[in-house]
């Protein structure tokens, strides 16, 4: 199959009319992923915000999980476990995220297999973040409104079991939809060596109309997921606005919950951005290049911003985590101000 014909399978006719000249100049590429060169600037422009969020997750996650799980009293609380396993999650798939896109900035070519694992991987992981969110709503839900029950219905055993049962349910989920891609897929004319996931996503697009129904279910499985979360937290606002939690617009409370939307609507707005976009481009609204855009701007930047901001507000939130974090802080600077007294004291005897 010569590049004209990759390059036709992967522009649908739509595209070809439109951008004409730039389908005529991919006829003399060599490689399938060429039809995406326009663009590459773009992706690269792209790589700084995902590695500043991939930074800035790695540099509090740890100190957070040290806090977590080296205090007794931490670690037996179900909020804590789910805080620590959402943690996790987030981290691991911008580590993934991270390293796949600079890879593909550098044109490190990634075989056909880890690129499917890798995704695969991000499709679990971004689905135990979603889950554990799920958890954590109902972890408040329990303790607010059934407060003298709670550790009754949610021992640290329980949740501990719970945290597996999320992870199995997200391996299990993307495991599904990776199995139904690869038996509904048709043999395509070329093989694409550009193993990155805005692009995979467009190509989605032009798959057949089995692959696109995946891709819009996908998306509006977790819409209606998100849906769910935020219609439990205006029930939980509704029942306990008369029980003195809500003082002002600076209580705990009011806090609490307001970190808690605005993180889920961190999650919400990429996947309802994602959702308009394949229905836009599918519907031959826009075009490539605006589909591309749009794609790695939510991928490159609203998908991964919630999961490198997310440390700090909890971090900040929590008193007792904000403590042990101060304490471990001071611990370190002690430590610090004394190995450089007793050098400067070595030195000058």
């Amino acid at each position: 199959m010569n590049s004209s014909g990759c390059a036709v399978s992967l522009i649908s006719q739509r595209d070809v009319d439109n951008f004409s000249q730039n389908v005529a100049s991919l006829y003399h590429s060599w490689h399938p992923e060429s039809a995406f060169l326009p663009f590459h600037l773009e992706m690269k422009m792209f790589l700084l915000p995902t590695t500043i969020c991939f930074v800035a997750a790695i540099l509090v996650t740890p100190l957070i999980l040290f806090s977590i799980f080296s205090n007794f009293s931490l670690r037996k609380e179900t909020r804590f476990l789910l805080l620590g396993n959402a943690l996790v999650s987030d981290l691991i798939y911008l580590f993934l995220y991270t390293i796949s896109t600079i890879c593909n900035m550098i044109n490190i070519h990634i075989p056909k297999h880890v690129c499917a694992l890798l995704l695969f991987l991000l499709a679990a992981t971004y689905g135990g973040g979603v889950l554990t969110a799920g958890g954590m709503v109902v972890d408040t839900y329990l303790a607010i409104l059934w407060p003298l029950h709670y550790l009754i219905l949610v021992p640290p055993s329980r949740t501990k079991k719970m945290i597996v049962l999320l992870w199995f349910s997200s391996y299990l989920f993307a495991g599904i939809l990776f199995l139904g891609l690869y038996f509904t897929q048709e043999p395509i004319p070329c093989q694409y060596d550009l193993c990155s996931l805005p692009v995979i996503l467009i190509m989605t697009l032009h798959g057949d109309q089995t692959i696109r129904l995946f891709h819009i279910l996908f998306i509006v499985c977790f819409l209606l997921f998100f849906s769910m979360i935020l219609c439990c937290y205006i029930f939980l606002c509704y029942k306990t606005r008369e029980s003195g939690l809500w003082k002002g617009v600076s209580s705990r409370a009011s806090v609490t919950f307001l970190m808690h939307h605005v993180i889920l609507g961190f999650y919400f707005c990429p996947l309802l951005l994602l959702l308009a976009e394949s229905l836009l481009y599918m519907n031959h609204v826009i075009g490539l290049k605006i589909g591309i855009l749009i794609t790695l701007t939510i991928c490159n930047v609203l998908i991964v911003l919630p999961k490198g901001i997310s440390p700090y507000l909890y971090g900040l939130r929590y008193r007792e985590i904000y403590k042990s974090l101060r304490l471990f802080c001071k611990f370190k600077w002690h430590s610090f101000v004394t190995l450089a007294t007793d050098r400067l004291g070595g030195n000058t005897k």
